[in-house]
């Protein structure tokens, strides 16, 4: 499998970035939590004035063998029957892209439906869905490690062609149950804590949920490798965009971290390469149980909660105009000094 050389962000800027903010024509942190993200994306460009460039969305599609235990309220085409809706403009992501001037870029990471010629669609296809995890691995090893170099391959595409900024979305009926079992073995959390609604079960629904997924890890084991635990319970779009997230970092670009199935693949990413975490962005905390305890296992805040639990990227795209205001006001804002404004003096704390 590729090894990806991520390094950890350069602090040499740090001191003059932070000072840069400081300076605007504002009261000390005024901007809240936009300071935080032109810090960040500073630091992650290693320059003094960031730029987002050619900004993009990918979602990533695939079906999953354990929808036939009865995991999930909605039928396993229903996945397929969104990336034509995907294809054909009519999503919740198109909307939020098209008004926000993101790219959108959907693949077929393994969905259990053969696509006409022709379509506006990346073929990654892993094979027609992934196995159900309770009657043993949901992928191989082989095929874990060869999802991950498809996944990064998409991404360097993009980057050649002048992108610095991506956002990851998924798309794949019973994809909750696979981000739960991930969740609970790299978070080492009882399954119970990890499994919510999905795309919408009863209480009986999310009791059955949590008995299948823990008999599947009975069965599967407990392993210390996150590239075995991925095999053995991932889904085809979470493995490449899995992949697609270590090489943005190897690249250098922002990642912006959507939902609870995203931040599943990004806990294999993390526990792959920890010095990912200097370029995610966590977008949003979504209204699927387990993501909050996500979230705090890896120590980070998202920028804002709005009780959605959509998936396909939507929380990143809807979130871009804050990141894009941030990096904005660190470029466009005038200066205490340059605006001839008196402004409070910052003491040293040893003065």
């Amino acid at each position: 499998m590729k090894v990806f050389c991520i390094e950890p962000i350069s602090k040499k800027l740090e001191e003059e970035l932070v000072s840069k903010i400081n300076l605007k024509t504002k009261p000390l942190g005024a901007l809240g939590r936009l300071e935080e993200i032109a810090l960040q994306a500073g630091l992650v460009q290693n320059t003094l004035t960031p730029e987002l460039k050619n900004p993009y969305v990918v979602v990533f599609a695939g079906d999953h063998g354990i929808v036939s235990e009865g995991v999930s309220s909605y039928p396993q085409e229903v996945t397929f029957q969104m990336v034509m809706n995907f294809l054909n403009g009519g999503a919740a992501i198109n909307v939020f892209c098209s008004q926000n001037a993101i790219g959108i870029k959907v693949v077929d990471a393994g969905v259990n439906y053969n696509f006409p010629k022709g379509l506006n669609i990346i073929d990654s296809k892993m094979g027609m869905g992934t196995k159900s995890f309770l009657q043993g691995p949901a992928m191989s090893r082989t095929q874990a490690e060869e999802c991950i170099e498809r996944g990064a391959a998409i991404v360097h595409e993009l980057f050649k062609n002048g992108c610095n900024v991506i956002g990851f979305g998924e798309m794949g009926i019973g994809n909750t149950s696979s981000a739960s079992a991930l969740m609970s073995l790299l978070c080492t959390l009882p399954v119970e804590l990890c499994v919510g609604k999905g795309a919408g079960l009863d209480e009986e629904g999310v009791r059955n949920k949590v008995r299948i997924i823990n008999e599947s890890i009975d069965r599967n084991g407990r392993s210390d490798s996150p590239l075995q635990i991925l095999a053995d319970f991932g889904g085809f779009e979470i493995a490449q965009m899995c992949g697609a997230m270590l090489q943005a970092a190897e690249n250098k670009m922002l990642i912006l971290v959507d939902g609870f199935i995203s931040t599943s693949g990004f806990l294999v990413a993390h526990r792959i390469n920890p010095a990912i975490l200097d370029y995610a962005i966590f977008c949003h905390e979504s209204g699927e149980q387990g993501h909050a305890k996500m979230l705090k296992y890896l120590n980070v805040r998202p920028l804002v909660n709005l009780d959605m639990r959509l998936g396909e990227g939507t929380g990143a795209a809807i979130v871009y105009p804050l990141i894009k205001s941030a990096v904005n006001f660190l470029n466009g804002m005038a200066s205490f000094q340059s605006a001839g404004v008196s402004h409070k003096k910052i003491v040293s704390a040893n003065a």
